[in-house]
């Protein structure tokens, strides 16, 4: 504290940080990033270990003989729906009431906004197939959820197979405390939505879904099985879920337990673990596979129909058979086998699962990162906003040199610029908490709410005490412009498809998509000189001021969603951090406009399609990546309507305007 309440020293530790600032910026950020390439490397990674004791080992043999027969129900269930062209309810219904549940049913049905090109749909019609075994030795207040999604074609048939093949198995076992639901559902994803709706009560997508006839109790854990062949020759774990959620990860070691003790070959990301992770190669595996969990779970959206349950509170994940690895074979009862070893350990939980992380990364199935490892790298580069922001609040506190009271050229502190300083923080605060508001509750099409901004502003007692504020005006146009650019970015692209549609030869897809792209590279065409539409000119003091706004905005932005999603919040901040810190109006404006476009929101998510298909060594041409970059932002809006993902309005409404503020900075005049 004397270092602070001294003035000599306060005064020498501000000349310090303001001489050192930039070279403290670049060793942050380079210090960032090796941190979280370290953070592969064995070494610094915990491993995996089971930290509820009620899922501990036991000394219970895992069974299941049914698996030929389970591989004979999946191509009876294949035949059936290739003869109605879709879900065989009633074989299903019957097939199920065969071997001893309660069988009900769920019609749903679902308009999308827009068709999804990728699957050929626009209004989704479908029924979902559940069965329910009521626990013989419980109150029935506690439930399990084993699902197969019924796709198209001739995937996942094997899957229903081995479903229905547990479900006979499980009804001759009597240790069971919690029912089982059986889930056959239709549309992957959507009828998922519509069944998990349904069973909790809610209604959040606007989807249109018949009431359940038949409920278990609460659902304590829910798995998701992937099969599309006979032969299986490794099982990959998903984890990655709505809007970067994760499940405990007591339910990935579960997983890996089993595999190690029943023998069977898993993988994660689709990757197999090594153990040579003290060679180049080996820790280059390990970071090639961390990645790849960033990059999907940076997305939002669910990787499997486990990725719904999270929203409520279920421990979930999908299972999925991989027939690559050919020196391998994994047999149907084999599988079955790890199932019910799986489901009689679930069935112990006297809790649900919370003791172990919710928050991590997974270099291999055997290690893991834990949040406390990995927040620091993006904490290096959180700070890098504060530094500069610190700078900002002294260069504009200091008087300029050569004031009659002035220390050392100037240390004295303006009081009409110390007033404006903390109007526009007072804006920042406004415009944070606002925002928030909006991020959460989604109200994104309300206007007012700008309109109760800018109340807001105007009302504060700093402005009230200033007799004229044109310099506020001038910061309050660009902030408000910024945002209402983002407001259209986010509106504009579903509502104005059908009049693109009608002037151009373009699909309803297509013109959404491209109108979102229209929209994001006019926000770049905007008047680059937005704070001098009511002043008439800018000042020196203006831009800093402006900058300031910016860097805190971005800062609360970035904070707040690594908090969520730490992979999106330090993606996002490994593009924009640079660009935040280091623009100014006297940077070339040439190369400074093509350094920011290149780091702007869109370009990053480009990248990290590239990125993420050489990861999973499946490289893609230039002209393949942009249709598969063009088929990410239309997926990302439905996402947003169907389930609910706060990616696109994350970025469409907070991200982009905070990078137009930016933009105005580099170009003011």
């Amino acid at each position: 504290m004397g270092l602070l309440s001294d003035p000599n020293r306060r005064r020498a530790l501000t000349k310090l940080l303001t001489r050192l600032n930039a070279p403290i910026c670049v060793m942050c950020y380079l210090a960032g990033v090796a941190w979280f390439m370290g953070l592969a490397f064995e070494p610094f990674t915990l491993r995996t270990y089971m930290s509820e004791n009620a899922m501990g080992s036991t000394m219970v043999e895992e069974r299941f003989p049914a698996g030929e027969r389970a591989l004979a129900t999946g191509r009876e269930f294949a035949a059936h729906k290739k003869k109605v062209g879709g879900m065989p309810v009633d074989w299903l219904v019957k097939t199920m009431q065969s071997r001893g549940l309660e069988v009900f049913t769920q019609s749903f049905t679902r308009k999308l906004p827009f068709p999804d090109e990728n699957k050929e749909r626009y209004m989704v019609r479908g029924t979902n197939v559940y069965g329910i075994l009521r626990a013989p030795r419980a109150p029935r207040t506690e439930a399990l959820v084993l699902s197969a999604p019924c796709s198209e074609g001739n995937n996942n048939n094997q899957a229903v197979g081995l479903l229905l093949g547990l479900a006979q198995y499980f009804r001759s076992q009597i240790h069971w405390a919690k029912d089982i639901i059986f889930l056959v559902n239709e549309h992957d994803l959507i009828g998922m939505q519509a069944w998990l709706e349904g069973y909790h009560h809610t209604n959040t997508t606007g989807g249109d879904w018949s009431p359940l006839q038949g409920r278990g109790g609460s659902i304590q854990a829910a798995l998701s099985l992937e099969l599309s062949s006979d032969v299986i020759t490794s099982l990959d774990l998903v984890l990655e879920g709505l809007n970067g959620q994760l499940p405990n990860l007591d339910l990935a070691n579960l997983f890996y337990a089993f595999c190690q003790k029943i023998g069977v070959l898993c993988t994660i990301q689709g990757k197999l673990q090594r153990n040579d992770w003290d060679t180049t190669s080996g820790y280059s595996h390990a970071a090639q596979t961390m990645m790849l969990m960033v990059l999907k779970q940076a997305s939002g959206r669910p990787w499997g129909d486990h990725g719904l349950f999270l929203r409520y509170h279920i421990e979930a994940a999908s299972i999925r058979g991989i027939n690559s690895f050919r020196q391998y074979k994994t047999d149907t009862t084999t599988i079955g086998r790890l199932l019910e070893g799986m489901y009689r350990k679930l069935n112990n939980l006297l809790e649900r699962l919370h003791q172990s992380y919710f928050f991590y990364l997974m270099p291999s199935l055997s290690r893991f990162v834990s949040i406390g490892y990995y927040m620091p790298a993006f904490g290096l580069l959180a700070v890098i906003l504060l530094l500069r922001a610190l700078d900002l609040w002294v260069q504009l506190g200091a008087s300029p040199p050569g004031t009659e009271d002035g220390v050392a050229g100037g240390e004295q502190v303006s009081h009409g610029v110390v007033n404006k300083v903390c109007v526009c923080v007072y804006l920042w605060y406004v415009m944070c908490n606002y925002s928030i508001y909006l991020f959460i509750s989604l109200e994104v099409n309300n206007l007012l709410v700008y309109v109760s901004i800018i109340d807001s502003f105007l009302l504060s007692p700093s402005v009230l005490h200033q007799p004229s504020s044109p310099g506020v005006l001038s910061i309050l146009t660009p902030v408000v412009i910024s945002h209402m650019t983002g407001v259209a970015l986010y509106t504009l692209p579903i509502l104005s498809q059908e009049m693109a549609v009608q002037h151009f030869p373009v699909s309803e897809t297509e013109a959404v998509v491209l109108t979102a792209i229209a929209i994001y590279t006019a926000g770049l065409a905007l008047p680059h000189n937005t704070h001098r539409l009511l002043q008439g000119e800018g000042t020196e003091e203006g831009w800093r001021v402006l900058k300031l706004v910016a860097l805190l905005y971005l800062a609360v932005l970035l904070g707040c969603t690594a908090l969520i999603n730490f992979s999106l919040g330090f993606i996002l901040a490994l593009s924009l951090v640079p660009i935040a810190a280091f623009i100014t109006p006297h940077t070339p404006k040439a190369l400074s406009a093509a350094i920011m476009v290149l780091l702007s929101p869109g370009c990053t998510l480009l990248y990290c399609v590239f990125l993420f298909q050489e990861l999973q060594e499946t490289p893609v041409s230039l002209q393949d990546g942009w249709m598969l970059f063009l088929s990410v932002i239309s997926q990302g809006i439905l996402d947003h309507a169907l389930y609910g993902s706060l990616v696109y309005p994350l970025l469409a409404l907070l991200i982009y305007p905070c990078w137009l503020l930016l933009w105005n900075i580099l170009f003011w005049k």
